[in-house]
């Protein structure tokens, strides 16, 4: 076993490397392209031609625009997402990349110059991006096998754990599940036959020294974190004695980190109600015309500090929606919903009046996204935790909108929430407003577990119960 674990550790090391030129190669592509394109069909026909700098300064803003878009969308990382993911964030990259591109051409040639060069170039990079992904996905899988891999169960909530990573059956392989009530010795020696190890939801008596273990092991750790976990990692490292010190502030973010963020509130808003009023005009009166009912719904929300405001929604159910059945969540085939909300809610644009609260200071564009007080009420008899992301003003996106998915538990998005909160910036918040429309271009769809992903998960529930779940 100690040859495996050895090649093993030395393919690791090697794997950036690897995912660097993998990266290199389809960066190369595509911008070797546009400059194929801008030398042949625009640098000669612009009123003002370039001379060599400014050719490669052309060319060169092309290229650092293509490797940012595509890096913050995820486009290069083959082997961390599944390949149908980098295929399209690396193809909506370069879309987005080739009309600001066409409009920065047209700019520089005082025109509108002829978008067809940049039409096939668009062609062109989609083949070379789908060639690409497919290859290098085979490629890199060839390279580095899935991960076998030991799970450490404190807990019943492992389950959910096992059928996420279940889901990723081409990169990660959960070969044994161990409770951690076997015992430390039994699962370190356990521990040394795997690549990998799992620690979900384990007292934290046992889980620092299965981390020191597997430290001193070399062996690769993931281990769920609990909330603690979450506020101990935006702590500041401090030196006031000869002992260091973790600094929880505790306090939010700064006062000048929310001017700064009030500031991007109102720009963002304001651009956003300009270029979305004909689509809410539009919005409006199908809602009006259908039932001829209010088209604005109020509902009372939470903010920052537990403040109570009123949220602006495109009202997507019948009138009175809520008379009788009370506050609560809608279903996937909600019969209170209209048919014109159904249109709405799928295409986000029931959420459009909540611009109006943005700029008026209720809300901010980035935050944890407003609760109703009955319904967080209810989560706080589970989670006392839950006020914990009051700290910060409420959002029309958040961190657990855009790294979380619709069937994400409440207590995963409150620490989602809560990774926001403690490592909150300025350019955070710019790189989530961007994520959030590759995030509207994705459908909702259910992520079942594998088939041959099971067989673990099965012999962990029938060592736990055995009466409920007897061997097949």
């Amino acid at each position: 076993m100690e040859p495996q674990k050895t090649s093993f550790r030395y393919k690791e090391q090697h794997k950036r490397t690897l995912m660097f030129l993998l990266s290199l190669l389809i960066w190369g592509l595509l911008t070797g392209s546009f400059a194929l394109v801008w030398y042949r069909y625009y640098s000669g026909v612009i009123q003002l031609p370039f001379f060599r700098r400014g050719n490669w300064m052309v060319v060169g803003v092309y290229g650092a625009l293509s490797f940012c878009i595509t890096k913050l969308y995820g486009g290069y990382r083959i082997g961390y997402l599944k390949r149908g993911d980098v295929i399209f964030s690396s193809v909506m990259s370069t879309l987005f990349v080739n009309v600001i591109t066409y409009c920065q051409i047209s700019l520089i040639g005082r025109r509108f110059m002829s978008p067809m060069p940049v039409v096939w170039m668009t062609a062109a990079h989609i083949l070379f991006i789908c060639t690409w992904g497919v290859l290098g996905h085979k490629f890199y899988q060839y390279i580095y096998p899935p991960h076998r891999m030991l799970l450490i169960s404190g807990s019943q909530y492992s389950q959910s754990l096992i059928e996420k990573i279940s889901t990723r059956s081409e990169k990660y392989q959960i070969c044994e599940i161990v409770d951690i009530k076997e015992g430390m010795e039994r699962i370190c020696s356990r521990i040394l036959d795997y690549e990998a190890v799992v620690i979900s939801d384990v007292k934290a008596e046992y889980r620092n020294k299965l981390l020191k273990f597997c430290f001193l092991h070399s062996v690769r750790t993931y281990v769920t974190p609990k909330i603690s976990d979450t506020i101990i990692r935006g702590a500041d490292s401090i030196h006031l004695f000869d002992t260091p010190l973790l600094l929880c502030r505790n306090m939010g973010i700064t006062a000048e980190q929310r001017l700064a963020k009030r500031m991007l509130d109102i720009v963002v808003s304001a651009a956003a109600l300009l270029i979305a009023s004909p689509f809410m005009a539009l919005t409006a009166l199908a809602i009006k015309l259908y039932d001829g009912g209010p088209v604005i719904y109020k509902q009372k929300r939470l903010t920052l500090d537990g403040k109570v405001f009123e949220i602006y929604k495109f009202r997507s159910m019948v009138v009175d929606a809520e008379k009788e059945t009370g506050a609560r969540l809608a279903q996937e085939h909600d019969s209170r919903i209209t048919p014109v909300g159904r249109i709405i809610r799928k295409i986000r644009f029931d959420e459009l009046p909540q611009l109006f609260n943005i700029f008026r200071g209720d809300m901010s564009v980035v935050g944890p996204r407003p609760e109703r007080p009955e319904i967080a009420q209810e989560y706080r008899e589970t989670m006392p935790e839950f006020d914990f992301r009051l700290k910060v003003k409420a959002g029309l996106t958040g961190y657990a909108q855009v790294m979380g998915k619709y069937n994400t538990t409440p207590y995963d998005k409150l620490k989602l929430d809560l990774m926001y909160i403690e490592n909150y910036s300025i350019l955070l918040d710019i790189k989530l407003i961007l994520m959030t429309i590759k995030v509207l271009l994705i459908p909702s769809s259910t992520e079942g577990v594998g088939k041959d992903q099971t067989t673990a998960q099965a012999k962990y529930m029938q060592k736990k119960n055995p009466q409920q779940h007897p061997p097949k």
